[in-house]
Parts: C-alpha cells; structure tokens; sequence
C-alpha cells in the first residue's frame, strides 16, 4: 500500500530569551530565598535576630522563605527548561513571543509582590498558598497565558509524536491550574484582605490536597520531565526505557492526587479519608522509584563520566534525592510513623531533602549545562562547579540528619512517660532546647548549601560574560503523512483497549477506596481483574515489540491531555468529595443553637492578627487522639470546632506546643506579657517578642465588613450581630481591659492590636463542652 506524504524543510529560529531570562530569574531569586531561609533557621537559635521588628519576624519571614524557594527558585528554573526543552522536542519556536514575555516578566512580578505583602503580614496563611487574592488573579492570569502559549505551541508542532518531557509539562499545565483556582476560591474584605470559601476540614482537605499536589506537580512532574530530556542530554544515552516511561507517567499523575489527607493523619479528619490518604501514598513509592531506575540506568554506559563532568554529578545526586525523598514520604504516611514524626523537625528535614537535594541540585545540573550553549562559549571553570557540588552535598547531608534527629528526638520526648504514667518531659522550651546543637549544625549545612549557590552564580555569571546570547538557528525536516483508511479517530484512540482498561482500573481504584466495604470488595476484586487483563495485553505488547496505540495517542496532544486531566479529577473529585459533606452534620446545644458560636468582633479581629503574625507557624490547633497528647493539652480536637475557621488552623509543625485548648490554661494577665516579652512567662523561650502589637491600633471599623463576608460563605451571623459589630467590639474589649487592671496591668487599652489577640486566645477551646454535650445529646 503506498502512503501518500509531503516533505518539506523549514527554517526555525528558537527563542532562547526566555530561557536566559528565567535562568537569571531562577540564579537571582534562588539566592535570596536561601539566604531568608539561612536567616529563620539562625533566628531559632538566635531569637535576638527577630530584632522585634515586625517583617523579620521568623512567622512572617518563613512563609517568604517557602513561597521564594517553590515559587522563584524552582518555578522560573522550571519555565527555563521547559522553554529550552519544548521548542527543540516539537521542532517549532513557541508560538507567541508576546506571551512568552507576559510569563517571564509576570511571574517576576508576582513574585516580587509576595516579597512585598508576605513580609507585612498581608497573608492568607495557607501553606504554598499564602498570596492574597490580588496576587492569586495575576497569578492566574499569567498561568493562561503560558498555558495558551504551550498548547499552541503543540499546535502548530513540527514533530507528530510528543517525547516522555512533554508529557509531564501537560500534566503540570493543567493539574496546577486546577489546584490553584480551586484552593484559593476567596471572597474579599478589603484589598489586601479576603476569606476562603472553605472552612474548617473542608478548607483543611482542599489545603493539603492542593498543598501535596503542588510538591506533585509544580515540584515533580516537570522536574522529571526536565529529567528525562537534560539527563540523556548530558550522557548522551537514550532513555533506559520507553515502556517504563509510559508506566511511571500514568501511574504517578493518577496516583498522586489521591495523597493528601496523609498530611492530615491522626486528626479530626473522618478516618476513612486518612487511610485513603495513607493507603495512595504508599502506592507513590512504586511510580517515584520506576522514575528514578528510568533516570538512574540511563546513565548505563557513562558512568565512568560521573567522576568528571559536574553536570552529571549533579543529575546522578538529585535523582538519587529523588528517590530518597519519595521512600521517605510514603514512609511517613504510615499512620504509626506519621503519629511519631508529624509536627516534628524529620518533616523538615524530609521537605529539604527533595527541595534542596532533588529540585536544587536539578537546578544547578541543568544551569550548568544550559548556559555555556546559551552563550555560545565553555563553562568557565569545571573545577568550582565540582566544589560546588561537594560543598552543596555536605550541606544537605548535615541538615537532613540534624532534621531527622532531632525531629525523631522531639517525638520521642513529647510521649515520653514517667513510671507512674505522667509526662516524663513537661516543659515545652526544656525539649525544644535540647536540639539547639541540631540546629546549629542544621544552620551549618543550610550555611554550605548558600556557599555553593554563590559559587554557582560566579561561575555562570563568568561563563555568560565569556561569550554572548546566542541565536539558535535550524533547518527541520517535517514530513506530512495523509490520514490512511483504517486510522483510528480521536474517538476510537479514546474508546481502545489500553485507554478503557486505564478506566477500568482508575474506577476500580475509586471503588476500592471508598468507605462503603461493599464498594472496598467489588474494587478490589475489580483491581485484580483489571491487573490480570492488562498483563495479558503487555505480555503480548511485548512479544510483538510495538506500542502503537500509546504511539497514537502521543501524535494527538487534545486526547493525551483530555485523558491526563480525567487521571487528576478522578483522585481530585474523591480527595475532596468527603470534605463537602464532612460540616453538614453539625451537633446543636440542647436548645437548638448551633452549639459552635462564631467569633464575635473582637476575636475575630484576633484571629485575625493570629494569621498576620503567622502564629500557625510555630502551633498548631490539632490535639491527636494519643495519651500522651491528651496529658499534655487536653481532650483531642473535635471537627465541629473549628466550622467556622476561614482558613483552618490546625497547622503542621510544632515549634511551640499546641493551642487548641490554649484558652481556658492561661488568663488574660499571662497573655499579656507572654506577648511582650516571652521568656517572663517562659523562660528559655525562642518565641519572637511583638512589641508593637502594644501600640497600633485594631481596625475593628471594618469587623462589620468581615462579618458580612463570612456569613456570605455560611457563617451565621445575624443581621444585629453585623450592625452592632462596633458596640460589642468596644464592650468586650473594655471587659477585658478592666480585667488586666485587676491583675495590676493598668496601661492596657481596649482599642490595641494585643486586647483583640487576648480574646482570640481566650476563646480557643471554650467551645468543646456544648459540642460534647450535644453529640451525646444526638443532634
């Protein structure tokens, strides 16, 4: 049969500005992340270094540290590879140069607006997700515009087939579109502030599913991709295998979505959702590892290049971090691991190991191969990229290990009993302060790792000015092949074999995790047919030696990206489904009031400058169901009281104890000056002093306003409560005036920031009773 094509050769020039433009980006806003990250780490030793200035507050700092690291050092080295890899695997310049500008400068503009507002408290205080709304626009804005530009991109293609990289560069396009418009659904209050329309444990699962598939997917997935195209690259070896290739994708894009209630183990979250949590996250190991083998063994035949090529050096270590960080995630998803290490420095650690062994050393690999070929010269010194290396390595080195010991150390100490059945350790700095050699030592390697980036920067910067931008130049050959008869449509690729079993399988899956143990049955029966059929159907694809129908799917990018967004929406769909029905029902007191009351004025003004302050980032809200847990803070944390929380505080690490139960331990009195000065109240104390809360004064002019708002998204505030926000502000706030002046504090006023905070704190837990005696009650 004779097959009719056209040939013709065409002339592209790539546009490799871009490219250079987020490196710089990437080099530059790296630094600064890393030095802010430096700074918090030194400040938990040092606690003189908050300087008891607002905006180098460790609470307000962190959040700038996490936001600059994912978002500026990762991101724009993200966009750098993708931009690089993309033109020169489809064989097309992208297809808007406008657009391609609107991304790069876009994106340095969101980030220098966090720079300006995360510092100042002007915060959402969801973790990965802390911008305000303003910025959440344009930052939605700016994703349309790459994600436009990338699918005319593969549009107008001039290679058919669509290589393993582009594969995870869709599924990140559309996977992060999706978590992020959905996580930070808000309404505004003023413009700079704005509530969530989740609360409570719906805020709480839609959070960590965002906040995991954020790792997923903006950490991940167009690393690997970046991986699968600079790592062959840089050894001149094709990948170790295509089939594998295929497995890893599929599995990790569907696998992953599902994961993350596992970072809500062991709180008030319905326990059927944490071990569907916990159950798809030891699953990830799999997928992760088929990744890095695929990386790992691409290098069979270079090895012995390891030794002298840096570039190498830094791919082979960051997918070895890789594979590490991804043994230790599902490790801690284990509900028996997790009640030991979550709220503990091991989860720092174990973030670090990925951020900074994984994606950093990733970063370095790929800059250091990329910028001698964007400027046309050599790199300007191979030695100082190996001292880079090694100094970088050490430095991860020490700070995983300090984290892991010190982490498992606090777990340790924190249930710890005395022969008699009480608590072996009872103060909280006793415990904390016992890590300090940790943490110097986590400082150090945090130190090194510094080192090494400005090592780094040196040399590219040397390297650039060495040569000059270079215009990349190339003739392709596109070759047009005319539909034959027979050739499947876009309808009978979507309805083949492989394509309904993937179904199948992803159904099963979803029947398997449901509570309902009649559904948990048929799933799984259903997953071993499923896996049996499927095997059969390798086992021929592999005698036969083709993998034509995933070939077919690959030269058609609409039905390779319709199927990838049905993989995420299926785990998205089911992760979140228990959070829209978990507040419905709602116990009420024995009269019939709802027996949460929500905040008045002046505690949500507190709550308020909770969340400016950053307080969730030292304490939790979350008292586990553990012995231990229960002796120390109280009864655990019911998930009818915190309802009404936009956002949720239930937090994730543990710098300082928990405050779910804060309000009903300490009087108005030991707020007061615990907050001026921490070490009267406790000694030893790393916590940051807040000085000026004592002199500005609340805005309680726009409680009303918040009111309004929160009762738009359900919260049942009256109209009266609304119109006399003002009066019952003044009211409680002179209340708790006249009671620091009956301990002898006599220069409180009821208007400052502090009285709004007092109340706020006071309120925590006040609630566990009537919620108590209206489940046993009933209703």
């Amino acid at each position: 049969m004779t097959i009719s094509s056209v040939t013709e050769t065409r002339r592209v020039v790539y546009d490799d500005g871009t490219v250079r433009g987020f490196v710089w980006a990437s080099v530059g806003w790296g630094l600064i992340g890393l030095l802010v990250g430096l700074v918090i780490a030194l400040q938990l030793s040092f606690p003189g270094l908050n300087f008891d200035v607002p905006w180098l507050t460790f609470s307000r700092l962190r959040p700038l540290h996490t936001n600059a690291v994912i978002f500026a050092l990762v991101g724009n080295m993200m966009f750098a590879g993708v931009y690089y890899s993309t033109q020169r695997l489809l064989k097309v310049r992208m297809a808007s140069d406008l657009l391609s500008k609107v991304h790069l400068w876009g994106w340095q503009l969101i980030i220098l607006g966090a720079a300006l507002t995360l510092p100042f408290g002007i915060t959402q205080s969801k973790e990965y997700a802390e911008l305000e709304w303003f910025l959440d626009i344009l930052v939605a804005l700016v994703w349309v515009a790459f994600a436009v530009n990338f699918f005319w991109t593969l549009a107008i293609r001039n290679e058919k087939n669509l290589y393993v990289s582009i594969w995870f560069y869709i599924s990140t396009v559309l996977t992060i579109a999706v978590l992020y418009i959905v996580n930070n659904l808000s309404l505004p209050v003023t413009a700079t502030k704005s509530y969530c329309v989740f609360a409570g444990a719906q805020d709480a699962l839609t959070q960590w599913w965002y906040g995991h598939n954020a790792v997923a997917f903006f950490l991940t997935t167009p690393i690997l991709g970046i991986m699968y195209y600079f790592l062959p690259k840089a050894a001149d070896r094709p990948v170790f295998s295509y089939r594998l290739s295929i497995v890893h994708f599929w599995a990790l894009v569907f696998i992953y979505i599902w994961a993350g209630p596992h970072h809500l183990l062991n709180t008030a979250l319905p326990d059927w959702a944490q071990s569907l949590g916990m159950l798809f996250s030891v699953m990830l190991w799999m997928p992760s590892w088929g990744g890095m083998l695929n990386g790992l063994l691409t290098l069979r035949g270079a090895w012995d290049r390891v030794r002298t090529d840096p570039v190498l050096k830094f791919f082979v270590a960051g997918v070895t971090f890789y594979g590490m960080a991804t043994f230790e995630g599902p490790l801690l998803s284990i509900k028996a691991v997790s009640a030991l290490g979550h709220y503990t420095d091991w989860i720092i650690g174990h973030v670090h190991s990925g951020a900074l062994g994984w994606n950093g050393f990733m970063a370095a690999g790929m800059f250091y191969w990329l910028m001698p070929r964007l400027f046309g010269t050599r790199l300007h010194s191979t030695r100082l990229a190996d001292m880079h290396f090694w100094i970088g390595i050490v430095g991860i080195l020490l700070y995983v290990a300090s984290m892991w010991v010190s982490g498992i150390s606090q777990g340790l100490m924190w249930r710890a009993e005395t022969a008699d059945g009480g608590l072996q350790y009872t103060d909280w700095n006793e415990m904390l302060n016992s890590q300090q050699l940790m943490y110097m030592t986590r400082s150090i390697g945090g130190g090194l790792f510094v080192v090494g980036w400005l090592l780094m920067i040196w040399n590219l910067v040397m390297t650039a000015m060495s040569g000059r931008p270079v215009t990349v130049e190339t003739e392709v050959t596109v070759t047009k092949t005319a539909p034959q008869p027979g050739e499947p449509s876009l309808w009978g690729i979507l309805t083949s074999k492989p394509i309904i079993i993937s179904v199948l399988g992803m159904v099963a899956a979803t029947l398997f995790a449901l509570p309902s143990v009649g559904a948990a049955v048929v799933g799984f029966v259903a997953i071993f047919a499923v896996v049996a059929f499927a095997g059969g159907m390798l086992y021929r694809s592999t005698h036969v030696g083709k993998h034509t129908w995933h070939e077919m799917l690959e030269a058609r990018p609409l039905a390779f990206s319709v199927l990838t967004l049905l993989a995420v929406l299926v785990g998205g769909l089911f992760e979140l489904l228990p959070g829209l029905i978990a507040d419905k029902a709602v116990p009420l007191a024995a009269n019939g009031e709802i027996a949460v009351k929500p905040y008045t004025a002046l505690e949500l003004t507190g709550r308020d400058l909770y969340v400016r302050e950053g307080c969730y980032v030292c304490h939790s809200q979350m008292i586990r169901p553990f012995r231990e847990e229960q002796l120390r803070y109280g009864d655990p944390s019911r998930i009818e009281e915190s309802m009404w929380d936009h956002p949720f505080q239930w937090g994730s690490k543990r710098t300082g104890p928990d405050l779910a139960r804060v309000g009903a331990k300490y009087d108005e009195s030991w707020h007061w000056l615990h907050m001026k000065r921490p070490t009267d109240t406790s000694p030893n104390s790393v916590m940051p002093a807040y000085p000026w809360m004592y002199g500005n004064t609340a805005d309680k002019a726009i409680a009303g306003d918040k009111m309004r708002v929160l009762r738009k998204l359900g919260v049942p505030y009256t109209k009266e409560q609304i119109l006399g926000a003002a009066a019952d502000y003044d009211r409680d706030a002179a209340a708790i005036v006249a009671t620091l002046a009956s301990k002898g504090i006599t220069d409180a006023a009821p208007d400052k920031e502090i009285i709004a905070l007092i109340a706020y704190l006071r309120r925590l837990g006040n609630n566990l009773q009537t919620v108590k005696a209206a489940s046993a009650g009933g209703k």
